[in-house]
């Protein structure tokens, strides 16, 4: 008996992504079953872990597996059932999950999927995004899901032919678990969908996507055995019965040595284990045997998930304990900066029933989680040291991420400054790491010089590069959010400090021992606009701190210094952004003094003794050096006006009137 039916409709971006993969292109259509027996397996894993923690949940977890149900060759309907005896769904679950797409990037995968321009991008895209369930309706021209939650007493029915509605009912006689019921399309191998009714095709599905998977996979096998002739003369005797076989070796790869594992074992277990479609970069192993003992088999992903930056992320680093399931994303054997790594732990000395809270107290586990996170810095730097295309990769995807433990991870701050790498002032294409930028300092240089900004473009530009660049000195390029968290706190490599060319007093020359500038010309030209800065000074009291000459200029008129230990306008927007209120900072001005500008500004600061004219051409000096570092001027409309006031009176015929 059912109750409670309802049809509703998919939401629009759920509908619009439903055709997109009804329609889909996507060759590899035989990676359905992967996604399903993995969600199998989770359900599997979750009523092992529940019973373990909810002692009144009346479940028997003695025979927990997974079936695959293919219909029979003279069957009205070609259908494959996957089924499994889980933690199933209850209805509200099911609506939530599976009716819609409740996860921030729909939008954002539908137009990706609408330009993907081959099968390739959009295998990519559909594991990036994390949909595996839909990829069904590649192969099915109906689904039917089956379920009921652990411990409730009704079940649910979900049907969808992924036309934009799907219906749901209650169902009383539901077993616990998950069934999903594919009514399949009709086999059309040019186009790469195959016959899944084929006992043969499953086998093989399975053996080379999921034969790792910790429980049993279950399929009913049909065998035909003949036996001889007792008399001559007699015919032998057919017999055809029906055994079940477990078509899957349920071998954990953590607990193989390297060399017994193949690269596509691997790869297999990776996107099983990350719920991801793309290849692993890397693939790390370990093994602790003495006081306590663990194996980790860990996978550095090629390819960053759209969630990487989202506080609700999927994924992470599981738990075993002696090869049982006990967490799915456990932060405590990963810091956070390392959230990108997937992969297993399976530790032989915990408890079933540890918790979360128990875990941050642990000393086994935080005795796992400082040698796991020492073993992937150290991986990272083998990368970039022996692999620098891999490493590239590894680096566009998550290098923003590794340089969050600059900040929040003393103990290893040192050897990620080392596995690091930055662009830098040296090669356009190139990342540098901190060592090869130290062994071409010279050795008059005492520090390592950085500039910080929103983009490679807007830095090299930067006037505060000029005499920089000028003088061939390298400058490392930070334009991540983060880099301005970690580079203001002290930190130095190699003995090296930091120092950012945006702050403080530069004097270049000392560095190339040029001894042109002496300590007399420098005082005497000081001497000359002594009084230019001063009324500059006052003239823009609101706006900076002091007016002074300029060592780092050679081809702009001016710009903006902080001082030495001061907060960079980069790091004042970030905090501005996330609602933190701060007091203006004033920096000071430097000029030129060889800039044409500069040089009539003094001569006309002299030539008469009201200098209030000159206060839109000094204001107007302030907001071009201002914009030229990237800021944003406070009153964008009077900087128009005052420029615009300037332009005029420089196309005015001459003598003409007011």
């Amino acid at each position: 008996m059912s109750t409670q039916s309802e049809t509703r409709e998919f939401q629009a971006e759920t509908r619009q992504l439903l055709d997109l993969m009804v329609h889909s292109v996507y060759s590899d259509k035989d990676s359905f079953l992967r996604e399903l027996i993995s969600n199998a397996s989770d359900a599997l894993d979750k009523l092992r872990l529940e019973s373990l923690v909810d002692k009144d949940l009346d479940v028997d977890t003695s025979d927990l597996h997974i079936t695959l149900e293919p219909s029979s060759n003279d069957s009205a309907e070609r259908t494959l059932t996957i089924r499994d005896n889980g933690i199933g769904m209850s209805r509200d679950e099911v609506v939530e999950l599976i009716g819609t797409l409740a996860r921030s990037g729909t939008a954002e995968l539908r137009a990706k999927l609408a330009q993907a321009s081959d099968s390739a991008a959009t295998e990519e895209l559909i594991g990036q995004f994390g949909i595996g369930f839909y990829s069904t309706f590649m192969v099915a021209d109906k689904v039917t899901l089956v379920t009921r939650k652990a411990g409730e007493q009704t079940g649910t029915r979900w049907e969808s032919t992924g036309d934009g509605t799907y219906t749901i009912t209650d169902v009383d006689d539901a077993p616990q678990g998950t069934s999903v019921t594919l009514t399949l399309k009709p086999a059309d191998t040019e186009n790469h969908l195959y016959d899944y009714t084929d006992q043969t095709k499953l086998r093989a599905l399975v053996k080379r996507y999921s034969d790792f998977i910790a429980w049993p996979i279950r399929m009913d096998v049909e065998k035909t055995t003949t036996t001889p002739a007792e008399n001559d003369g007699d015919e032998p005797v057919t017999t055809t019965t029906t055994e079940t076989e477990t078509i899957n070796s349920m071998k954990a790869l953590w607990s193989r040595s390297r060399d017994e594992v193949s690269d596509e074992e691997y790869k297999e277990f990776y996107r099983h284990v990350a719920h991801a479609w793309d290849d692993p970069l890397e693939i790390i192993t370990l093994k602790a045997e003495g006081t306590f003992e663990y194996q980790a088999l860990l996978f550095i992903p090629s390819q960053a998930p759209f969630d990487l930056f989202m506080r609700e992320r999927t994924g992470g680093v599981q738990l075993y304990v002696k090869r049982v399931f006990i967490m799915d994303d456990c932060d405590e054997l990963m810091p956070e900066y390392l959230r990108f790594v997937k992969g297993v732990v399976d530790a032989a000395d915990l408890s079933l029933n540890v918790s979360r809270e128990i875990l941050q107290q642990d000393r086994q586990i935080r005795a796992i989680r400082r040698r796991l996170t020492k073993k992937v810095i150290s991986t990272v730097d083998e990368m970039r040291a022996a692999r620098p295309d891999d490493y590239r990769t590894f680096w566009d995807n998550f290098g923003r991420v590794f340089k969050e433990g600059l900040v929040n991870d003393a103990d290893n701050r040192d050897a990620l400054l080392k596995a690091s790498a930055f662009e830098t002032s040296h090669a356009a294409d190139e990342l540098t790491s901190l060592a090869d930028y130290v062994g071409r300092m010279s050795d008059a240089q005492k520090s390592i010089y950085y500039l910080t900004g929103e983009s490679r473009q807007q830095i090299e530009n930067s006037p505060h590069m000029e005499a920089f660049r000028a003088k061939g000195i390298e400058v490392l390029f930070l334009h991540d959010p983060v880099d301005e968290m970690w580079v203001s706190s002290g930190v130095e490599f190699d003995g090296k400090p930091f120092r950012s060319i945006a702050k403080g007093e530069v004097d270049l020359d000392e560095l190339d021992g040029d001894a042109s500038t002496s300590d007399e010309s420098t005082d005497a030209r000081n001497a000359e606009f002594e009084e230019l800065l001063t009324w500059l000074g006052e003239a823009l009291d609101a706006d900076i701190s002091e007016a002074r000459l300029s060592h780092r200029l050679t081809e702009s008129a001016a710009c903006l210094v902080g001082d030495t230990y001061s907060m960079s306008p980069q790091l004042e927007r970030l905090y501005r952004a996330s609602g933190q209120e701060l007091p203006k900072t004033k920096r000071a001005l430097e000029l030129n003094a060889d800039h044409p500008l500069v040089v009539g500004l003094n001569a006309a600061f002299k030539a008469d003794t009201d200098h209030s004219r000159l206060t839109p051409t000094a204001k107007l000096i302030y907001g071009m050096a201002l914009i030229a570092e990237g800021g944003e001027l406070d009153d964008p409309a009077d900087f128009a006006r005052l420029l615009t006031g300037t332009l005029t009176a420089s196309v005015a015929p001459a003598g003409g009137s007011d």
